[in-house]
C-alpha cells in the first residue's frame, strides 16, 4: 500500500483544439478542473510532477502559468508512461514530508502543429539508415515477431481496435464514434506491415490532470478517494534495436512489482487500462502482466471478449488510444478512466461494480513500462 490517493481528475478541451493553443493551456486547464473536481485550488498545490515533449522544463512552466512555488517539482520524461511513473514519484515525495498535495499534469497540442513540430524524434546510429519511420515501424516489429513466434493473425489485432470502439461509442468525449468491424481494420491502408491505420492510434490534442494525495486527507475532500494501491515502474531499452525480445516487455517487472506492493494478483482485477498506442500493445501486456501466458493474447481478445458485454474482462472502456483520444502521451488519461470507473462515474461504459483498476503505461519504442493498481474508496 502507498498510502496514496487520487482526490481529483479532469481532461483539457480534446481532440482538435483552436488555433493559438498551447500545450501550457490545455495543462492548465486540465490542471484547474482536477483541483475543482475535488474542491482544491492552486494555492493548496505544493508538489507539481509534469512533462510534454513540447515543453522541456514543463513543471517550472505549468508552475509559473498556475502562480504555485512548489516544495518539490518533477518533469520525469518516460514518454507516455512518465504519469504513471510520476504517481510512483509523487507517493514518495507524500510519504517523506515533502509535499502533501501533488498535482500531476500534461498538455499536448501534436494535431495541431503537427506531429513532428510536437514530438523530437532521437535517431538510433544503427537505425538511422534505414530511415524507417518512427514509431510505428518498430511497433510493427513487434506484431511481426509476435506473428512469426506465436501464430498470432491481424484478425486478432483488429480485434483490439473493434473492442476499442465499441467502447468509444459509449463514450461522448471520444475523437471515434463510427461502427468499426475487423474487416474494416483489416481493409485499412497500410502503414508498415502488418500494421495498418487503423491498428495505429489517434493523433489528437488534450490534456490531463490528477490530483494526488495522502490517503487520510483525501477522505476529507469533495469526492471519495480513489487509492493507489501499487505502482511500480520498470524500462529495458530506448530504442527498438536495442530491445532483449520484441514479444517481452519490462512490463513483466513493473506488473510483478505493483501486484506485490498491493498484495493483489490478476484475478483481483475488475478492469484494465492498457497503453494501445498500436494494436499489439494490449496484446503484450495482457501476457506480460499475467493475464494470459505468452503467446496468447491474440486469443485472448478474439470475439470481442474485452469489449463491452464480451464476457471478459473489460479493456480501455473510454475507446483507447486507438478511439478516444491520444493527444502524444496517452498515460495520465488512462489514469483519469481509471479513477471515473472506481467512482462509478462511467455512465454508458460503466462497469459494474468495479473495485480494481489496473492502469498500465507504456513510453518509447516499448522502452519504459509503469503499472499502478487503483482501488475504490471502500478497499482502504
Amino acid at each position: 500500500m502507498t498510502g496514496l490517493a487520487i482526490a481529483g481528475v479532469a481532461e483539457s478541451e480534446l481532440g482538435a483544439v483552436a488555433p493559438g493553443t498551447t500545450p501550457l493551456d490545455l495543462m492548465g486547464q486540465a490542471s484547474a478542473r482536477a483541483l475543482e473536481d475535488c474542491g482544491l485550488g492552486a494555492a493548496d498545490v505544493d508538489g507539481l510532477f509534469a512533462t510534454s515533449s513540447q515543453l522541456p522544463m514543463a513543471s517550472l512552466s505549468l508552475g509559473e502559468y498556475l502562480g504555485i512555488r512548489p516544495r518539490t517539482s518533477d518533469s520525469t520524461n518516460v514518454g507516455g508512461a512518465s504519469f504513471v511513473a510520476h504517481l510512483a514519484h509523487a507517493a514518495a515525495a507524500v510519504a517523506a514530508g515533502r509535499c502533501s498535495v501533488a498535482l500531476i499534469a500534461y498538455g499536448s497540442t501534436q494535431r495541431l502543429v503537427g506531429r513532428a513540430s510536437a514530438s523530437v524524434q532521437e535517431r538510433d546510429l544503427y537505425e538511422a539508415p534505414y530511415k524507417a519511420p518512427m514509431p510505428v515501424t518498430a511497433y510493427a516489429l513487434a506484431a511481426a515477431r509476435h506473428m512469426h513466434e506465436y501464430g498470432t493473425t491481424p484478425e486478432q489485432l483488429a480485434e483490439v481496435a473493434v473492442s476499442a470502439r465499441a467502447w468509444a461509442r459509449r463514450n461522448p468525449l471520444a475523437f471515434e464514434h463510427g461502427p468499426l468491424t475487423v474487416e474494416d481494420v483489416l481493409a485499412a491502408p497500410r502503414v508498415a506491415e502488418p500494421l495498418g491505420i487503423r491498428d495505429c492510434c489517434l493523433v489528437t490534442d488534450g490534456g490531463a490532470a490528477a490530483v494526488v494525495v495522502s490517503t487520510e486527507r483525501a477522505r476529507s475532500l469533495r469526492r471519495a478517494p480513489v487509492h493507489v494501491l501499487g505502482v511500480a515502474e520498470a524500462q529495458s531499452h530506448r530504442h527498438i534495436a536495442a530491445m532483449p525480445d520484441l514479444t517481452v516487455t519490462a512490463a513483466c517487472e513493473s506488473g510483478a512489482r505493483a501486484f506485490a506492493e498491493a498484495g493483489l494478483a490478476p484475478a483481483d482485477v475488475d478492469l484494465l487500462m492498457l497503453y494501445d498506442a498500436f494494436t499489439i500493445t494490449p496484446i503484450l501486456f495482457l501476457e506480460d502482466l499475467g493475464f494470459c501466458a505468452k503467446g496468447e493474447g491474440g486469443a485472448y481478445v478474439e470475439g470481442g471478449r474485452t469489449g463491452p458485454g464480451g464476457g471478459g474482462i473489460p479493456v480501455n472502456t473510454n475507446g483507447g488510444g486507438l478511439s478516444y483520444q491520444h493527444p502524444g502521451m496517452y498515460g495520465l488519461l488512462e489514469i483519469v478512466e481509471g479513477v471515473r470507473q472506481l467512482r462509478g462515474d462511467g455512465g454508458d461504459r460503466q462497469v459494474e461494480g468495479a473495485q480494481v483498476a489496473l492502469v498500465h503505461a507504456n513510453g518509447g519504442v516499448l522502452s519504459s513500462q509503469c503499472t499502478a493498481l487503483l482501488g475504490a474508496a471502500d478497499t482502504v
